[in-house]
């Protein structure tokens, strides 16, 4: 039953991150005028502190779809996944009490997000900033099943994962977990645009921070995003 809901979420996932797409292809020619405003790109993403005790860079992608009040501000619904993983040695305190190297990990970072854009922009070049919040989910996940056994101190990667602590020790004996969080967070950022063959279609760089009070630790990350918009 769980894999069958897992594998239901998914596919809704996939279905909000296609509908940029079908938008970029269904616009009319309009212009620098167009009403209807949408995006596509791949990101990279770079943990901040204190995400930043646990995990290394990661990837994903970002799609949305918006409107246009005006040239200078907009209304941007997106969807965001990244995969982000264990920095070096991170995994070290899970190994000591698996008592194996042989464990790998990793993490999940969906948003659906509603954001305000404020855009200058030219004939060529424009510049803008955005921000706004929605609901975030972060799923981890352990190659293997780690039980927290007696005596281990309370590192980060403890708690990213899962397990509780008290008095900065792992409490003893937990079962082997499964993390999830759903919580509300936040993001804002900047990023410049360039026009690509015939307007309205440009390329964007952007660089945002999200914010996220996800379970046991917060998760903040930067993500640089390289894309096109239209």
């Amino acid at each position: 039953m769980k894999s069958r809901k897992l594998r239901m979420r998914d596919a809704i996932l996939l279905a909000i991150a296609l509908v940029p797409a079908q938008l970029l292809q269904a616009q009319d020619d309009c212009g620098d005028e167009c009403k209807l405003n949408t995006n596509l790109a791949t990101i990279l993403s770079v943990p901040v502190n204190p995400s930043t005790q646990v995990l290394g860079a990661g990837w994903g992608f970002v799609g949305g779809a918006g409107y246009n009040f005006d040239r200078r501000n907009a209304f941007v619904g997106e969807f965001m996944w990244t995969r982000v993983y264990p920095s070096s040695g991170a995994l070290q305190p899970l190994q000591m009490a698996l008592q194996s190297k042989d464990l790998e990990g990793n993490s999940d970072l969906y948003a659906i997000t509603g954001n305000y854009r404020f855009e200058l922009r030219g004939r060529l070049l424009g510049a803008y900033l955005i921000g706004g919040g929605g609901w975030y989910y972060r799923n981890t996940w352990l190659s293997k099943e780690v039980n927290s056994g007696t005596g281990n101190v309370c590192t980060p990667v403890w708690r990213w994962f899962g397990y509780s602590c008290t008095s900065g020790v792992v409490n003893p004996n937990q079962p082997p977990v499964a993390s999830t969080s759903n919580v509300l967070g936040a993001n804002g950022g900047i990023g410049f645009t360039a026009r690509v063959g015939e307007a309205p279609y440009r390329v964007y760089v952007e660089t945002r921070y999200h914010y996220a009070p996800t379970k046991n630790m917060s998760t903040q990350l930067i993500v640089v995003t390289l894309g096109i918009r239209y």
